[in-house]
């Protein structure tokens, strides 16, 4: 008799220890439970922040919690990336960054993160092409143009970009590789400066978004004269692309795309990529990213990792080839 309660004592004991785990699995919260962090290592305004604001207001709603956007500039995005490579990996801090990213492995090799064991994928949102736009004193109005002006005058054109090693600055060495030719290039803090000085004639060429300078094309202030992508784009038709205008098969885009911190747990990426895959593919969110000159992509995390590789290689091509550093 003693034997038996004993044993039916243990069997209780045991079978309590054994099932505790598996009733505080079940009490752990879903994920997720409490606001999540949309990182963007730019300033407010400029082309990424709009379109990072633009996604965290619909997926807010479909996951049940706010997302707040949250801009950390400085260090051409190094801060506000190394802020997400940091944080917990949980899901509650993600990055919303530019395909400038790509060039943190040549560029930042005494970084304190590397972007491919620090970071994972989750999606790549949209991609889009960069505009080339002129100041209207510049006596070109085509790529041909551009090409034989800087051609017959020798260090006279000036291209500007966001900065050192921005995406504008290495877009500008990649089509100055492909014409032959030569121009200067100058290194702006940011890319609406370096449209101000567009516009003022400080440089003559920027590679811009189309959010950047559509509208002061439209005003008469700057001159567009070709799209970088391989098609033209349906919110100027009539710019052709560098492509068509001569360079054949030139085609450079941006993309911006979304990361979280490396050993974020695969459910938690999974549900935050079908999230954001349902934010982007809406129809109210897919038309407003285009009228940023935004093309919707939703790449889930591999494909994402993929693009990330080959753009990392492409960019090391263009950057030892230009000889471009960074302090």
């Amino acid at each position: 008799m003693m034997d038996s309660w004993r044993r039916a004592a243990l069997a209780a004991i045991v079978g309590g220890i054994l099932a505790w785990p598996l009733a505080a699995i079940s009490q752990a919260p879903a994920f997720p439970d409490k606001p999540i962090r949309l990182i963007v290592p730019y300033p407010p305004g400029g082309s990424t922040d709009p379109a990072a604001r633009l996604l965290a207001a619909d997926l807010g709603p479909r996951l049940s919690q706010t997302v707040i956007v949250d801009n950390k500039p400085g260090a051409a995005g190094a801060i506000g990336t190394e802020a997400v490579v940091r944080a917990p990996a949980d899901g509650y801090t993600l990055l919303f960054h530019t395909s400038v990213i790509a060039t943190d492995p040549t560029l930042k090799k005494n970084a304190s993160y590397d972007i491919k064991r620090d970071l994972a994928s989750v999606t790549l949102a949209v991609t889009g092409p960069y505009l080339m736009v002129v100041n209207p004193a510049l006596p070109v109005r085509s790529v041909a143009e551009l090409i034989a002006y800087a051609k017959a005058h020798p260090g006279k054109l000036n291209f500007g970009s966001a900065g050192q090693g921005s995406s504008g600055h290495l877009i500008g060495e990649l089509f100055k590789k492909a014409a032959g030719m030569e121009m200067v290039h100058v290194a702006y803090k940011g890319g609406g400066p370096s449209i101000t000085g567009l516009v003022g004639n400080e440089v003559q060429l920027v590679f811009d978004t189309f959010g950047g300078s559509k509208a002061l094309v439209e005003s008469g202030k700057l001159r567009a004269i070709a799209v970088t992508s391989s098609n033209r784009s349906d919110l100027m038709p009539n710019v052709p692309t560098v492509s068509e205008s001569g360079l054949r098969d030139f085609s450079a885009v941006y993309w911006l795309g979304v990361f979280a911190p490396a050993k974020t747990p695969a459910p938690v990426i999974d549900k935050l990529y079908s999230g954001l895959k349902a934010s982007l593919e809406s129809p109210t969110v897919k038309a407003r990213m285009q009228e940023q000159g935004n093309v919707v992509q939703a790449l889930p995390p591999r494909e994402f990792a993929k693009t990330l590789d080959e753009d990392i290689q492409r960019y090391k091509s263009i950057i030892e080839s230009a000889k471009i550093t960074v302090d």
